[in-house]
């Protein structure tokens, strides 16, 4: 089933003291192109997040978003740095003794020596992060999916629809164009018999006309090569393969043809359809510029 290259995926996490929030999407593309949001400290998220999305689709132009918080609030740790504070300390004790001051040192006055203190973020192991973020990426990934698959759906029921109806068209046109080339031969038989106002008429050379006409005009060669081009496009649109550029290529054959048919066309009926099927065309077109 045809995928749409637009689609978004969104899963949310708590798990050991993190809440781990994960968000993907895309847009319609050429080729595959990734860009990544994530936080600074776990930047080497980044290519696992490439490859991992990759690995699920082949174009379109996606972003992954992923934010990490610490459910405890904590993200560094404090420590007493004991060799400075005894440093303080004994100073302090000793400036005691030399001036003969009031011994009222205690731990609160300590505490606000700044020096007392070192703050150090903590150092995350990658390994056990990405065990952490993967689950809610792949849950991500799963919606993420799932919506390109159901915009694909309602592609594949608008093209196969507009198909349909461009082979009934065909049908109507295989139908018209022996009955423009007869009445060509009746055009040029009356033609001639007004010039020469004679019944003696050469049969012969009115019907080399016509045969002359009718291979110039006549577009069953176009109708049958695209017939081929609707039956190779409606098995793509049933393959599980990225299929997009293949069924752009056959558009533009779709639309080879139907010109070609346009431009030998003596009727004006025919060239009527043309232009309706040049439309539909147009129609498919825009739609499987989204196609992956």
């Amino acid at each position: 089933m045809i995928k749409s290259m637009t689609g978004y995926g969104r899963a949310l996490a708590d798990v050991d003291g993190k809440s781990i929030l994960v968000e993907i999407r895309s847009v319609n593309h050429r080729y595959f192109e990734f860009s990544s949001r994530v936080p600074r400290a776990y930047g080497y998220l980044e290519e696992k997040l490439k490859s991992g999305l990759n690995n699920k689709i082949s174009r379109g132009k996606a972003e992954v978003c992923v934010s990490i918080y610490n459910t405890n609030g904590i993200d560094e740790q404090i420590a007493i740095n004991e060799s400075v504070a005894k440093g303080y300390v004994d100073a302090l004790k000793k400036a005691n003794e030399t001036l003969n001051l009031n011994d009222d040192l205690s731990l609160s006055q300590l505490l606000k020596i700044s020096d007392v203190f070192t703050v150090t973020k903590e150092i995350d192991d990658e390994d056990e992060i990405w065990n952490l973020v993967n689950p809610v990426f792949n849950e991500a990934i799963e919606k993420f999916i799932e919506m390109r698959e159901v915009e694909g759906s309602k592609m594949f029921d608008d093209v196969m629809g507009r198909l349909d109806y461009i082979e009934k068209n065909i049908e109507i046109i295989e139908k018209q164009s022996p009955e423009t080339t007869k009445n060509y031969r009746e055009k040029l038989y009356t033609k001639l018999k007004e010039l020469l106002v004679d019944n003696n008429i050469d049969e012969q050379r009115i019907l080399t006309e016509a045969a002359i006409f009718s291979e110039k005009t006549a577009v069953d060669e176009e109708t049958v090569r695209l017939r081929s081009h609707i039956n190779q496009f409606r098995d793509l649109m049933k393959s599980d393969e990225a299929i997009g550029r293949k069924l752009d290529f056959l558009v533009q054959e779709f639309n080879r043809e139907v010109n070609t048919i346009g431009s030998k066309a003596q009727d004006l009926a025919i060239t009527k359809i043309v232009v309706d099927l040049k439309s539909e065309i147009e129609k498919i077109r825009e739609q499987i510029q989204n196609i992956e």
